[in-house]
């Protein structure tokens, strides 16, 4: 008969060191059978069972076919860039002339007009990708843009904004036929030749300053100096031809007034607005003021003096501008921001159409106020009052919606209200 531990103890320690050591033993077999369950599942919970074995098929399989379609698909090439100036003249002239080179298919007397119908397609599809694959490879090289004679005046007249100039004259013409006196035609077309000059040249300078903000917009990235057509030194050079002529005309063959206004709105226009325009949103108002001048300029053309009317008609510019260069921004925002511009439209969309709308109503007072000055007649409130209304309303529609609908309305209405505005007022001039 086997001895208890107890016993054992017993006969090694006597004392209270052999109680001692007989609890800790019965301690210890008592525990024995839970230490024993709890040490076996901890071990069956990290056995590999069959569905781990499972799992790990299919994970070496997926592996397996992935590694194998990756094999058979070739990887695209990576696009080149046009801008490869490391490249060796031996290696891109063996690239241009590597072409695959096909045997010409014999075709022999037993095939069916099937076959032959099958062949020709296939053998002009591989045609078609080869003249593709030809036109991308042209398309990736650099090629220099080379300035010939023939297209030098479009180009200038993108660079000088032909149709914002011809605006610009326009508004210089009636403010001088507004004018009170004697009609001169050379002191006209003198003041109207030096305002297109000063214009072009303050277009240009304005195009020369935004060439990298206008790289990034939708609604500029064609102009000549972003698309490299004409160098920065030929667009300065353009502007200093037409500003040096344009001043001089307006002041020695017009009058100094005139002459100075054109240097102020030149100044304002490259000097104050071009860089406002990524400041802050007074740039609108500024611009506004830079439009109002040339109906100024042919008022002192005409007078040789700056007058009541000379700042009605200055006003009435100067208020029309804003629904229509608004009404345009807010088609434009997201060009606007690419751009970097600040712009009501982008930063304060409600200012935007508030200020639109504002001006808007503004127009029917300056037309009721030319005939109180003695420029227009008491008929020009009245016959001007229909269309004034109708862009007050759309005006009110834009604030109200706040879409590209009724910006677009606005817009488009502008470009026919100021020129049948000025007629109005051409038409009932006090004689």
């Amino acid at each position: 008969m086997a001895a208890s531990p107890h016993t054992i103890s017993s006969r090694l320690l006597t004392g209270s060191v052999g109680g001692c050591i007989w609890y800790l033993e019965r301690r210890a077999i008592q525990g024995l059978p839970h230490r024993v369950t709890r040490l076996f599942r901890n071990v069956s919970n990290q056995w590999v069972t069959l569905q781990h074995l499972s799992f790990l098929k299919r994970m070496y399989v997926t592996q397996l076919h992935r590694g194998l379609s990756q094999r058979v698909k070739p990887k695209p090439e990576p696009p080149a860039s046009p801008f490869l100036e490391h490249t060796s003249s031996g290696q891109a002239r063996a690239d241009e002339d590597e072409l695959p080179s096909f045997p010409a298919p014999s075709r022999p007397l037993s095939r069916k007009p099937n076959e032959e119908l099958v062949e020709l397609e296939a053998t002009s599809i591989v045609d078609h990708s080869l003249d593709t694959a030809k036109e991308k490879k042209e398309e990736r090289q650099w090629k220099e843009m080379k300035l010939h004679t023939d297209d030098l005046p479009g180009i200038l007249a993108r660079l000088s904004k032909i149709k914002l100039t011809a605006l610009v004259v326009s508004t210089t013409s009636a403010g001088f036929a507004l004018a009170p006196g004697p009609f001169d035609w050379s002191c006209f077309l003198l003041t109207s030749l030096g305002t297109g000059l000063a214009s072009c040249a303050a277009n240009s300078i304005n195009q020369f300053f935004e060439v990298p903000f206008d790289s990034n917009m939708n609604r500029t990235k064609n102009r000549p100096l972003v698309r490299g057509q004409i160098s920065p030194l030929l667009a300065v050079s353009f502007a200093t031809c037409c500003a040096v002529p344009g001043v001089a005309l307006l002041t020695w063959g017009v009058n100094p007034l005139t002459g100075a206004l054109g240097v102020f709105n030149i100044f304002l226009y490259t000097c104050c607005y071009t860089p406002l325009k990524r400041v802050s949103i007074t740039n609108t108002w500024v611009g506004a003021v830079v439009g109002a001048i040339p109906p100024v300029m042919g008022w002192t053309a005409a007078t040789g003096s700056l007058d009541a009317g000379a700042l009605l008609l200055g006003g009435i510019l100067y208020s029309w501008q804003f629904p229509h260069f608004n009404a345009l921004s807010w088609g434009l925002r997201e060009d606007y921001s690419r751009g970097g511009y600040c712009m009501m439209s982008v930063t304060h969309p409600a200012l935007c159409r508030r200020v639109a709308l504002r001006h808007c109503l503004a127009l029917i007072a300056l037309s009721t106020a030319a005939p109180v000055l003695d420029i227009t007649t008491w008929v020009f409130p009245v016959i001007s009052l229909p269309i004034n209304l109708y862009i007050s309303y759309l005006g009110f529609r834009f604030y109200v919606d706040a879409d590209r609908r009724s910006s677009r309305k606005l817009f488009f209405c502008s470009l026919w209200h100021l020129p049948l505005l000025l007629l109005l007022m051409l038409t009932c001039k006090q004689r």
